[in-house]
């Protein structure tokens, strides 16, 4: 779906017209959120011939041009590439990143607007009342006292101060200069108007990937699971470590270094778990892929890295891709629109990338207040004060609402009353505070500054230690020939399982006993088996001696990764390439031959019987235009659901259902569990009856929406694949698309979640980057920049990525140059 465009100077105005007919009958959806807030704009102003929509049509040809900018201390010149990406080339580590921040805001502002405000708990301040239940809870959660101490750790530390000052003026000057008939469009949708950047906006954005990478938790609903079924089931069904797994750092690896004493239990912990008397819920499948290999495996005899961080697809997208070059730096990848540097990408010596770890960085703690003022709890034997912040949320249309947070020594207790907790926050404990990593000072941009001007892996080691949260599975790889991986970030020193439950906040033994030592994070360079890579599941075996988190996610990825590695020689680009887009499913090859083996053909009916020739002939690949994938999807979830519903579907208490991996072991070596019973029915049904009951109502579940097997039983057709705006503008989106891939595939596409970038990188002499994201650099619909890697994207291919070794260095790729100059 691109702008079609009859000549130079014409546009078309499509989404546009859509985004117009589809504001009088729809209300705005706010980030990820899906919740509905706000009202249409005064159509008039929006209709406005001089400042309104029409003003936002922009032309596929842009012309060279030559700006005056206050604040440069030289001139930066950016050229421009086929697909609209800059290529900075500055005189000075200032000017480049004022440049980075001038750029992005002309591609992205309202993008960087709306990810902070709601990062900051403003959306109401736009969307009115709509939008104050999330506004609470990100202030509420510590949003913006966490940005504010990440920002006195920016500015601490003088370079970084520079980079974000540098950042945020070159920012500012745009929205300075911009006239209201340029405003991108959802500002006149919205009604608003852009606001000055802030240096705590770009701290807001590393809150805002915390939060959706480490945000999330189960500790609620585990400890519920403890008061329901006891620690003996509770131990057994959420084990400390699965019953597949193929870590991250290989088995044997040895622990070179001496680890410091680990933190004893607390008394009331062991008590809880030895007890048998019976009295933003994590979202599974946030993941991604990273891998190298050695250069003993490739065809070029020099390391290829490869990654695809798996997020929220959105348009415009989550990534904002350029080269930045000055005399101390030449680096191209992808950065976070509102924040500077390079974030996943390489420069001449090294590359890397990241995936994430999901340590155990959040834990809730109960809190017995002395009484109904809260002034006062009770830790360590004594009564201690809390400290009180007051926040005021504007909300439009409406006076402010000033909500007092309590804190105590762990943080926020994010909701202190049954009335201040909304339905959609199920899984926060009420009257418990919050402990989270990203509370903490820090400075993450230091560590993108560093692996920006990297050349070796002690610049990457070095690079490393600076780095907080969300904590990342950081990859690597050198001209050196080095490659290497290191699950990195500020990770707890605690007891064995300590945050697996809601803990005792009166009790200091239950506090966070300190830090890993960065140099103690796991990590393995240049392995015998040639290759390293990182899926998102456990970070090493059970010999390291610290306690990183009891679960990860599955092992599917990380083991298809790892197979087709161990047997990869003389791989190139294109093999990397191939590999990222691979839909075999490991899940099928564990289980499919145990379900088969449960299933009776003579107790199933005549479609039963089509689907099941259908699946038998499934070659076990998530393709667009595979039946079989459709038909083993349904079945395994309908066996899932029907193993444990009965005891874990409870509308009156959050419970955690056991993982995948957990009823695979069931299925595969405990056929007579008491678990396969059905609590609801008088019989005593067996692992049989729920594999043959789960493919019959698979089938029967398909026969009923999508009619007989066919094209409308193919994956692509049956998965929700789609592109939403980030603010759910009918119109502005991809709509569904047809696309194999699942969440336990390496190509990992599942709704509107997945390869958010994919990135080749070749070492060498001469080093090669091949990528693509979904969407264009542009963040305005009217622009043919808005969508043009899409298509790319979606059919699986790579771009050749331009990376210029000099500002007149000569290309047919770069189409318009433009200068700025500081103001004389």
């Amino acid at each position: 779906m691109h702008f079609a465009y009859l000549g130079h100077g014409q546009f078309n105005l499509m989404k546009l017209f859509k985004a117009l007919f589809s504001v009088a009958v729809t209300l705005l959806l706010i980030w990820a959120l899906q919740t509905k807030f706000g009202e249409a704009p005064p159509i008039g102003a929006f209709l406005n011939p001089a400042t309104g929509f029409w003003q936002n049509a922009e032309s596929k040809n842009i012309s060279s041009d030559s700006l005056q900018l206050d604040g440069l201390q030289g001139r930066v010149t950016i050229r421009y590439d086929e697909h609209r990406i800059p290529h900075i080339f500055a005189q000075n580590d200032h000017d480049l990143y004022y440049a980075q921040g001038y750029i992005t805001a002309r591609d992205r502002l309202w993008q960087m607007d709306i990810q902070t405000r709601s990062a900051a708990g403003r959306l109401a301040e736009i969307a009115g009342p709509k939008a104050l239940n999330i506004d609470r809870y990100h202030r509420r959660m510590g949003m913006t006292y966490g940005a504010e101490n990440t920002l006195k750790g920016m500015m601490k530390d003088p370079v970084t101060k520079v980079v974000i000052e540098a950042y945020t003026d070159g920012v500012n000057h745009y929205i300075r200069h911009l006239s209201k008939r340029d405003y991108p469009i959802e500002f006149k949708l919205l009604d608003y108007a852009p606001e000055q950047w802030k240096p705590i906006n770009c701290a807001y954005l590393l809150k805002l990937m915390s939060e959706t990478l480490a945000g999330g938790s189960d500790q609620f609903a585990m400890t519920n699971n403890l008061k329901r079924f006891g620690a003996k089931d509770v131990n057994d069904l959420f084990p400390d470590y699965p019953f597949h797994e193929d870590p991250i750092i290989p088995v044997g690896t040895k622990w070179d270094f001496k680890p410091l004493p680990v933190p004893k239990p607390s008394s009331d912990f062991i008590a809880q778990m030895t007890d048998n008397i019976k009295p933003k819920e994590r979202v599974p499948g946030i993941g991604s892929n990273n891998w190298v290999i050695a250069g003993s495996k490739s065809a070029s005899g020099y390391p290829i890295l490869a990654n695809d961080p798996h997020l929220n697809l959105t348009f415009p997208s989550i990534w904002y891709q350029l080269q930045m070059s000055s005399p101390t730096v030449n680096v191209y990848g992808v950065s976070l629109p509102g924040a500077p540097c390079i974030v996943i990408g390489y420069n001449q010596k090294i590359s890397w990338g990241v995936t994430n770890v999901d340590a155990d960085i959040l834990d809730w703690y109960q809190v017995r207040f002395k009484d109904n003022s809260k002034n006062e709890y009770w830790y360590n034997n004594q009564w201690n004060k809390v400290k009180k912040r007051i926040e005021a949320i504007h909300i439009r249309g409406q006076k402010p609402l000033y909500d007092t947070v309590i804190y105590t020594h762990h943080g926020p207790v994010v909701y202190s009353n049954v009335s201040q907790k909304p339905k959609e926050r199920e899984n926060i404990p009420i009257g418990d505070a919050l402990r989270w990593v990203a509370h903490d000072e820090s400075d993450e941009f230091m560590t993108f500054y560093l692996l920006n001007r990297g050349k070796n892996y002690d610049d990457y080691r070095k690079a490393l230690t600076y780095y907080t949260a969300p904590a990342q599975n950081f990859i690597f790889a050198s001209n050196d020939k080095d490659i290497a991986i290191t699950p990195n970030g500020k990770i707890p020193l605690k007891f064995k399982d300590q945050g697996k439950f809601i803990m005792d906040g009166s009790a200091p033994a239950n506090d966070w006993h300190g830090w890993i030592p960065y140099d103690q994070n796991p990590t393995v360079k240049n392995p015998a088996r040639g290759f390293v890579s990182s899926a998102n599941q456990s970070s090493t075996d059970q010999t390291y001696p610290y306690y990183i988190n009891w679960r990860f996610e599955l092992y599917d990825r990380g083991k298809r990764i790892n197979d087709r590695l161990k047997v990869m020689q003389n791989a190139t680009v294109d093999s990397m390439q191939l590999m990222q887009m691979d839909n075999y499913s490991m899940r099928a090859q564990d289980v499919l031959p145990a379900l088969m083996k449960y299933l009776d053909p003579s107790k199933l009916g005549k479609r039963q019987l089509e689907a099941l020739q259908i699946i038998k002939k499934w070659d076990k690949h998530y393709d667009a235009s595979s039946e079989g994938a459709s038909i083993f999807n349904a079945w395994w979830l309908k066996f899932y659901g029907m193993t444990w519903d009965d005891e874990f579907a409870d509308k009156k208490m959050l419970l955690n259902y056991p993982s995948f991996d957990r009823t695979e072991k069931l299925l595969l070596t405990e056929s007579n569990s008491k678990w396969f019973d059905d609590i609801n029915t008088p019989a005593k049904e067996t692992c049989t009856d729920i594999v043959i009951r789960s493919f019959t109502a698979a089938v029967n579940e398909l026969l009923r929406k999508y009619g007989q097997p066919g094209q409308k039983w193919q994956w692509g057709n049956i998965k929700d694949s789609h592109i939403n705006h980030l603010a759910g503008l009918p119109g502005f989106g991809t709509g569904h698309f047809s696309a194999g891939g699942t969440a336990a595939v390496i190509n990992a596409l599942k709704g509107g979640n997945g390869p958010s970038w994919r990135m080749v990188v070749q070492m060498g002499p001469q080093v090669k980057g091949y990528g693509i994201f979904p969407g264009g650099e542009s963040g305005n619909p009217g622009s043919y920049f808005y969508e043009d890697l899409f298509n790319t994207w979606k059919d699986g291919k790579l771009n050749e990525l331009l990376f210029l070794g000099a500002e007149n260095e000569k290309s047919e790729r770069i189409k318009s140059t433009l200068i700025l100059n500081k103001t004389k």
